[in-house]
């Protein structure tokens, strides 16, 4: 079955309908916005990057670059994204456990190294808030991985019971300037000029303010 899209708006909806959405809007995945991406990625568009489990879809080079556009990445953060992958598909993180689990958990991404500041990500105030396109769409393509190649539908192989904001993103970078201790990546044994992305399950931030009358 082929469908016909006339516009960018039938588009819009169309992986809203499959569903190839996170339930917001995505930017069309032209060939000519892929090829952009695909020329900074390098390599062979049909590479295998990594299985996303729990579907355990094959990630291509090509679907990487088709998500992040999805998600509103510039080209140049595609480095970035690749290393989270491989990041949260070490067997070592358990992301199967982490995209079937009934808690809220979701993959917390952290990005260190000068690639962090070259992209221009946020790491101080309002950083697990909105406002910041590289943290934002990072995140985004991230879950729009585990989404459309991993199987990770809410209420189908996705048992989280709440969820928490963070399943739509949840990316950061280190505030190395600001921080007494040396960066993460350089205590974990990598050289600073090096531009590491790592991962971890977290729960939201809780902070309870209750007004009543």
């Amino acid at each position: 079955m082929t469908a016909v899209l006339t516009d960018e708006r039938d588009l819009v909806e169309y992986y809203f309908n499959q569903p190839w959405s996170d339930g917001l809007p995505v930017v069309p995945p032209t060939p000519e916005r892929v090829a952009a991406v695909l020329d900074v990625l390098g390599g062979q568009p049909g590479e295998l990057v990594a299985r996303i489990p729990p579907r355990w879809g094959s990630l291509t080079r090509e679907l990487l670059a088709v998500n992040m556009v999805m998600a509103g990445c510039k080209p140049e953060y595609a480095p970035v994204v690749r290393a989270a992958v491989l990041a949260l598909t070490d067997t070592r993180f358990n992301l199967n456990g982490i995209q079937a689990t009934t808690h809220v958990v979701s993959p917390l991404i952290v990005v260190n190294g000068p690639i962090a500041r070259r992209i221009g990500m946020n790491s101080g105030g309002n950083v697990f808030g909105s406002g910041n396109r590289a943290n934002a769409t990072i995140g985004r393509a991230i879950r729009l991985i585990m989404l459309t190649v991993g199987g990770g539908i809410p209420g189908e192989l996705d048992k989280s019971t709440l969820g928490h904001p963070g399943k739509y993103t949840f990316c950061i970078a280190e505030n190395e300037a600001a921080s007494p201790w040396a960066p993460y990546h350089v205590e974990h044994g990598y050289a600073r000029t090096t531009a590491p992305s790592w991962s971890s399950g977290r729960s939201p931030a809780q902070r309870d303010q209750s007004h009543f009358r």
